[in-house]
């Protein structure tokens, strides 16, 4: 008894134990999903700002030969002074409709940039490090040396900085890419000013609530942009970020050419038919006759035969004919025709009946 209970309550686990290990499989996934790397960011939008190398609240000043490879703006003030010798290659607007619009769309992408979560804190010191796309949170930022971003082999990768007060770059520091990260693709949000110290390389878009400054010979491959403060150059160049693109492409084109032909016929007919009648009648008759008449006779002759047999049968009879014999007993000889036709009646009689007898007396013995 104790064994078949045992049997019916391992029978009843069973089920029970399957049930237990897939939940438990389906909270594991839940939870991985959860913890998982988060999605991608996406990259903030400049807007009409995208199309200035330096924009500023105030003024833009330089001194000795900057080159701004595209354009410049101003606004609400409307100088800047040092241009020539500065060269700029794209347009200025100085305190303009155009320099409004891109200051617009330079806060628009300030306060996206600031508000993106989740994000990663960081000391301040960012040179001799490495960093993955994301979104990092810095108090104030000072960058002595080089960082590296490693964008992982993804062209399009993000990396946003929130700096909370100041950027500060040590002369001689440089902000390196490997594995195929963008410049186009990374923005420095700066709660206050930047400064680019002496010889700089820089990279990415600087989106400063206040002020920037390049110090002598530093360069940037971004942008250059504040929001009311002013922008200070001194013999530097800002190039237009590259925004790189996935560099694979498909290697081999189709080679073959189709070698089947359409099989298929229309099987549809027109279903409309024509819905007018012509409502005229001829009003004239011919009022000539044929003056000519054939001249020519047929040539040729059937050269096929009946194929086929007759398919229709006889409907009457044979109309009997006699042929007459000539008669060589004289006259008398039709008188005798009676006579010979009885006796051959006799004949036929009598071989009949002997016929009989024979067959009825070869039956009875």
């Amino acid at each position: 008894m104790t064994v078949t209970r045992i049997r019916h309550l391992r029978r009843a686990a069973l089920p029970a134990l399957a049930a237990v290990a897939a939940a438990s499989a389906a909270v594991a996934v839940l939870i991985v999903s959860g913890t998982g790397a988060s999605a991608a960011e996406a990259p903030v939008g400049l807007g009409t700002a995208a199309n200035f190398s330096v924009l500023a609240g105030s003024t833009v000043t330089n001194t000795g030969p900057s080159f701004l490879a595209q354009s410049l703006g101003v606004h609400p003030g409307d100088t800047a002074p040092g241009f020539p010798p500065g060269v700029v290659g794209g347009e200025i607007h100085l305190g303009d409709a155009v320099a409004l619009q891109a200051k617009d769309d330079l806060t628009t992408a300030y306060n996206d940039a600031a508000g993106r979560t989740p994000f990663t804190n960081r000391p301040a010191e960012l040179g001799g490090t490495t960093l993955t796309p994301g979104v990092y949170r810095i108090g104030a930022a000072q960058l002595t040396g080089q960082l590296t971003l490693n964008s992982q082999n993804n062209p399009a990768a993000v990396f946003i900085f929130q700096i909370a007060s100041t950027l500060v770059t040590a002369s001689n520091s440089s902000v390196l890419f490997i594995n195929g990260a963008s410049p186009c693709n990374v923005y420095w949000q700066v709660g206050s000013s930047a400064t680019l110290g002496t010889g700089t390389r820089f990279m990415g878009n600087i989106l400063a609530q206040t002020s920037i400054s390049m110090n002598t010979g530093a360069t940037l491959q971004g942008r250059a942009l504040a929001q009311t403060g002013a922008v200070t150059l001194d013999t530097n160049t800002i190039n237009a970020p590259v925004c790189l693109q996935p560099t694979g492409s498909p290697t081999t084109t189709p080679t073959g050419t189709p070698t089947g032909t359409p099989t298929g016929t229309p099987t549809g007919t027109p279903t409309g038919t024509p819905t007018g009648t012509p409502t005229g009648t001829p009003t004239g008759t011919p009022t000539g006759t044929p003056s000519g008449t054939p001249t020519g006779q047929p040539t040729g002759s059937p050269t096929g035969a009946p194929t086929g047999p007759p398919t229709g049968t006889p409907t009457g009879l044979p109309t009997p004919s006699r042929t007459q014999l000539p008669v060589t007993g004289g006259s008398g000889g039709g008188a005798l025709v009676p006579v010979l036709t009885g006796l051959g009646s006799l004949a036929v009689a009598a071989g009949a009946s002997l016929l009989f007898l024979y067959r009825r007396r070869t039956s009875q013995s």
